[in-house]
């Protein structure tokens, strides 16, 4: 069954919200088809301004590419899998 909704998003700082008012927004979101509300997430995660430090699409692919020839040049060793997830259990604690 496809939903149609029409959502209308004020700016916050002009209106107040109260809780009644997010959660109808927030069902009427959830009746979505997934598709859609991967649209919509897409939408509002584009409105939102980039955190500090983030990387443009230019820079990632520049640093992906720098690390490419690091390992392929030998200046650099790969990690192996078990080496990796023991960083990432490292990082998380």
């Amino acid at each position: 069954m496809s939903h149609s909704v029409r959502l209308v998003i004020f700016n916050a700082s002009k209106y107040s919200w109260d809780m009644s008012t997010l959660q109808e927004i927030e069902a009427a979101i959830l009746g979505l088809s997934e598709q859609d509300r991967l649209r919509l997430a897409d939408k509002i995660l584009r409105s939102l301004p980039k955190p500090p430090g983030a990387m443009v699409s230019e820079e990632i692919l520049a640093e992906a590419i720098r690390r490419d020839q690091e390992l392929e040049s030998g200046v650099l060793e790969p990690l192996t899998e078990e080496a990796f997830w023991a960083g990432v259990r490292r990082a998380g604690a």
